[in-house]
């Protein structure tokens, strides 16, 4: 691809198996009010064994006036398709969006508003909300929510904390920049078959925010992520929360001080949990109390290596 000056934005959507819903991503972009020749859209397909290639040659093949293009990263798992989609992109600006995600109107305008009146600012990410599809478990409660990639920072533009990041499903950073952080840390490749390895976001928001200052939340860059209930399985829900404590386990590597801190950590949220588990007890809300201390659980689980 010859690089092309007026594109501004490179929307990278990692795919794998998700023909039913990869169409309403890719409208959800074409749809939004801005200048189609400004931004381009990579579908990187990770291996899928369904109809994902042809849905996505059939939509472009349809579509020839917009920059879409489909490529294949045959190497499993998120980073390595993420990191594939921003070799090729040429925008100044990448965004990160899931297969199962749809952008909201005002997403591209929203966020490369943000980075006009900000170039100083290398990364940032906006709100995810939940679409469940048919509707929200009984058992779901704001605080597994993130499982399902629930994410709120609030309604105003703000610096995330130290501790906060934005998440894959909808962030972005310059382009610039994720290169001289040579991209996603792809011993961190988030799914990779059954096994979930995670914490790749993270890890590239830590990295990027101590070598180019704060990170930021801009709330009106809003995508919906669909859950699909019937997939919310006990086996599914451990694999995520697991993920998340074996990514850690490897992202601190060897340092004995920061694994001390983790434990510290993620006992600290265990005993949480297990007050939150007891509020809704009291509440007479059963349902949502195991999945709470279920979740904190699974993750140590994943940290220790179960």
């Amino acid at each position: 691809m010859k690089d092309d000056p007026n594109i501004l934005v490179s929307i990278i959507i990692c795919s794998y198996n998700r023909e039913k819903f990869i169409v309403e991503a890719m409208e959800s972009l074409i749809n939004q009010d801005f200048d189609q020749d400004s931004f381009e859209v990579l579908i990187v397909d990770n291996n899928s064994v369904d109809q994902t290639y042809a849905v996505c040659r059939q939509y472009i093949e349809a579509h020839p006036t917009f920059h879409i293009y489909y490529f294949n990263e045959p190497n499993q798992g998120s980073s390595f398709a993420r990191n594939t989609g921003a070799l090729k992109a040429r925008g100044k600006v990448l965004i990160f969006m899931d297969d199962d995600a749809q952008a909201l109107p005002g997403f591209l305008k929203e966020s490369w508003s943000f980075h006009l009146q900000n170039p100083e600012i290398a990364g940032y990410g906006g709100k995810i909300i939940p679409r469940f599809i048919p509707e929200a478990p009984a058992w779901m409660s704001y605080y597994v929510s993130s499982l399902v990639g629930n994410f709120d920072y609030g309604t105003e533009v703000k610096k995330f904390s130290s501790n906060k990041y934005p998440l894959e499903s909808n962030m972005a950073i310059l382009r610039q920049a994720f290169g001289e952080l040579g991209g996603f840390n792809q011993a961190l490749p988030g799914v990779k078959g059954r096994l979930r390895i995670g914490g790749e976001g993270k890890d590239l928001f830590f990295r990027l925010s101590a070598r180019y200052g704060d990170i930021y939340y801009v709330p009106g860059m809003q995508v919906y992520h669909i859950v699909e209930v019937d997939k919310l399985t006990p086996d599914y829900l451990y694999r995520v929360a697991s993920g998340i404590g074996r990514g850690e386990r490897l992202r601190i590597g060897n340092s004995y001080l920061a694994y001390v801190s983790k434990w510290f950590e993620y006992l600290f949220k265990l005993g949480a949990s297990i007050l939150i588990g007891l509020f809704y007890v009291t509440r007479g809300e059963y349902i949502k109390s195991r999945p709470v201390i279920q979740f904190r659980i699974d993750v140590i689980k994943g940290f220790i290596g179960w």
